[in-house]
């Protein structure tokens, strides 16, 4: 089983290699790049003050190293403030805006303290708020916003107070408040998926081997009304036209649907880095789970069971109704790409021994392996759809491959609404 998803944070910002060293420098010596140059020079004064026997020289170093000590002791007060964060939610979705306000109370008066609110890169800039004097029992308010650009579980915090000391050469942090979690949903759109096995779509023939459910979507048609059926079935305007309103004698008539075939979805997400487009982040890779998000939330709303899968295991199993659908966007928001194929999910769905379930594949390549194996799947009687991302270097085989396949294909690309994606079909047996 793949390890749990929602223990994944958001990438922290990459800076450069000086100011990357620096900052490692500051935390852990506590030294400003002043301090680093004023140590840096004691410390050559030394080793030049001993080769030339200079008295005087390390007398002066003696000198800097003694205000760097009182550098230090200066900085090392504790400050006496309460620091809070208001209330975050829990999960939020790709583009939302998201109030915070960040309160400050000094129980005895300090100043010259900077707030510093740590966000990710895809949330935003890290929030800096300087506070040049705070007297005892006052409070000092800010208010920020931030929206996130990328699904993920990403840490807002911690929030810490910097200071330093009368010479500039440290610099102390002390942690205020700790940081919070945030899931940051992806985002999903309308999209089209009946669940209709293309070989035996007519009843009341259906596969051999899977159990129907009975109430499909498709309309078939009407009949007359029948003791034990729901009257919210009753099509009243054709009752009308057959229905004798003086004597109340005639044909009650009922909406008859389309024999269904069953009540279980799989969403199948291809995380396989190798055919994914590259880069941090993928764009072939966040098509895809936002293609899987909106399909697995299309199929909870019309009362569907929802499993989802990905190359290296199962993230989901029987989700159902509407409350499961934080659950599913959940493990979307964490998922990341592996390097399993596609083909080990596949054999896992053919050894399962579940028949009965339409399956929903997106992925960014098709193998002739995974061709063949779906294959199998489709002369066992299942419903399928395969969402192709298509990008600039995708293998143009990959199409030819689902489109032999006879079942149901949608190309979505980058960009492109997928409500009109998965209203054209590139295949499909008819």
């Amino acid at each position: 089983m793949p390890p749990d998803p929602l223990a994944r944070r958001g990438s922290r910002r990459v800076s450069g290699g000086g100011s990357e060293v620096l900052a490692v420098v500051e935390r852990r010596l506590r030294l400003t790049a002043s301090g680093v140059i004023v140590v840096g020079l004691a410390v050559a004064g030394f080793v030049v003050a001993r080769f030339i026997v200079s008295r005087a020289m390390l007398l002066l170093v003696y000198g800097v190293i003694l205000v760097i000590a009182i550098a230090y002791a200066l900085g090392r007060r504790r400050l006496a403030v309460d620091a809070s964060r208001s209330d975050l939610p829990a999960r939020v979705r790709e583009g939302q805006v998201v109030d915070v306000q960040l309160a400050l109370t000094a129980r005895r008066g300090v100043s010259t303290v900077v707030l510093e609110e740590d966000l990710d890169e895809h949330l935003g800039r890290t929030v800096r708020v300087p506070v040049p004097s705070l007297p005892a029992g006052q409070e000092v308010r800010h208010n920020y916003t931030f929206s996130p650009t990328l699904r993920g579980v990403y840490s807002v915090g911690p929030l810490t107070a910097v200071w330093s000391d009368p010479f500039g050469l440290t610099r102390h942090r002390m942690v205020l408040s700790e940081p919070t979690r945030l899931i940051v949903h992806p985002r999903t759109e309308p999209v089209q998926d009946r669940v209709l096995s293309r070989e035996w779509e007519d009843p009341p023939i259906r596969p051999p081997v899977s159990k129907p459910w009975p109430t499909g979507f498709e309309f078939y048609g009407m009949r007359d009304y029948a003791l034990g059926d729901d009257p919210r079935r009753i099509v009243w305007r054709a009752t009308a036209k057959a229905l004798d309103s003086a004597t109340g004698v005639g044909r009650y008539l009922v909406r008859e649907s389309e024999q269904g075939i069953t009540d279980r979805v799989t969403v199948i997400l291809d995380t396989d880095t190798e055919w994914h487009s590259p880069g941090t982040p993928s764009e072939t890779f966040e098509t895809a789970v936002r293609a899987a998000a909106s399909l697995g939330v299309r199929h909870l709303h019309d009362g569907f069971s929802v499993s989802l899968e990905i190359n290296s295991g199962r993230l989901a199993a029987e989700l159902r109704g509407r409350r499961s659908e934080i659950l599913l966007l959940d493990q979307l928001a964490a998922v990341e790409r592996e390097a399993d194929s596609s083909s080990k999910v596949i054999d896992r769905m053919l050894t399962s021994g579940r028949r009965t379930a339409h399956y929903v594949m997106v992925t960014p390549h098709l193998s002739q392996r995974t061709a063949a194996r779906l294959r199998l799947m489709l002369q066992r009687g299942t419903s399928l759809l395969i969402a192709l991302v298509m990008w600039e270097d995708s293998d143009p085989l990959s199409v030819h491959r689902a489109g032999s396949l006879g079942c149901n294909v949608v190309e979505v690309r980058h960009g492109v609404p997928m409500e009109r994606s998965f209203m054209r079909l590139a295949g499909g047996r008819r």
